[in-house]
């Protein structure tokens, strides 16, 4: 894949409505491949509070929701929507539902996983709630595990956060 940073992508949010990734140009991103019944769920709370505490230091919080992992996303992308901002207060960025593994894979996530492998060089994402964090440059800093909660994050998004 020759795409040269995350500025190259378009995804579309929850309502269907394309975003160009590069309307995010300087600013950090924290990408999340999400769910809505999963046991790392409640990282919602978390997500929405890094969210809450760095958005005005330039740090765009995106979810993706996806059922790969489990069937723990099964509903409609309105449904999603609704569960994260009723059940979490969710404010940032939620996409529509997308596969993050195999052949359907979005490419955004394709880009994601070839930029910053898993454990042992892996590609493939291990299960929801593994999140990328990517610089004011677009390019990705680091990958973090399903079991890093938001908050472990901080350090890493307020070093890349003072990047310029």
């Amino acid at each position: 894949m020759n795409t040269a940073s995350i500025y190259d992508f378009q995804v579309n949010d929850i309502h269907g409505q394309a975003v160009k990734m590069a309307d995010h140009k300087g600013k950090v991103l924290l990408i999340v491949n999400t769910a809505s019944a999963c046991g790392f769920t409640p990282q919602f709370s978390g997500l929405e509070q890094l969210n809450q505490t760095f958005a005005s230091k330039g740090l765009v919080v995106v979810g993706f929701p996806c059922n790969q992992f489990g069937g723990q996303d099964p509903g409609s992308n309105a449904e999603i929507g609704t569960f994260c901002q009723k059940n979490y207060g969710v404010s940032f960025a939620m996409m529509e539902k997308i596969d993050v593994n195999g052949n359907q894979a979005h490419p955004l996530f394709q880009w994601l996983k070839q930029k910053a492998p898993g454990l042992l060089g892996s590609e493939s994402i291990k299960w929801n709630f593994t999140k990328f964090l990517v610089s004011r440059d677009g390019l990705v800093v680091r990958r973090f595990a399903s079991l890093d909660k938001p908050a472990a994050l901080k350090a890493d998004i307020e070093q890349a956060l003072s990047q310029s």
